[in-house]
């Protein structure tokens, strides 16, 4: 009898302290955030240039050489050395999505651009991993073309401590209106309301 109460409680307890997050409750302000207000400076001339400068340095690299600087990059994730991750975080896209993170006041949480192959090109705060060409982030949006976007599920985020869902749309060259590569953004749905 004891154990039966105690499990009638902890079924009417856990759910109030844990506050309850949908998805949907969600996607239309994401959505809107992605299309008016991501979009907009994702396809600035900061972000499009850089992008097209990586696609240029990037374009002979094959998949053991993408493997090998991942492989490095997560290796630097942990300790020691960390020259590969320094020099995307000091440059000059990385200081730009850093500034659009802060201008959020803390809309944002993180903020990733990558290139044609799925590589970081720049970003607001270190990636656990350098490649992001075989997540759903980067494959469902630069793979899906030049409208290519894709917002994922409301998630408990430990490092930022709130509520994410990550935002990821593709970027495009305004010239050919051809993928180029892809951004994504955390962002805090707490923030949205």
């Amino acid at each position: 009898m004891r154990k039966i109460l105690f499990s009638l409680l902890a079924l009417l307890i856990i759910p109030a302290l844990t506050p309850s997050v949908s998805a949907d409750e969600y996607s239309a302000a994401l959505e809107e955030l992605a299309g008016n207000q991501i979009k907009g400076w994702a396809q600035s001339s900061e972000v499009v240039s850089a992008i097209m400068a990586q696609n240029k340095k990037s374009a002979s690299l094959d998949q053991a050489a993408i493997d090998s600087l991942d492989k490095k990059w997560r290796a630097e994730t942990k300790g020691g050395d960390k020259s590969m991750i320094n020099a995307v975080l000091s440059n000059s896209l990385s200081a730009y999505l850093k500034n659009i993170k802060e201008q959020s006041e803390g809309l944002y949480t993180e903020i990733f651009v990558m290139d044609n192959k799925g590589l970081n090109v720049g970003q607001s705060d270190v990636t656990s991993d350098y490649w992001q060409g075989d997540e759903g982030k980067w494959q469902k949006s630069f793979g899906a073309g030049p409208s290519g976007q894709l917002i994922d599920d409301v998630e408990f985020d430990d490092s930022s401590q709130t509520y994410q869902s990550q935002v990821s749309i593709a970027i495009v060259d305004p010239a050919s209106n051809e993928p180029i590569g892809a951004v994504t953004v955390g962002v805090n749905v707490e923030a949205l309301e």
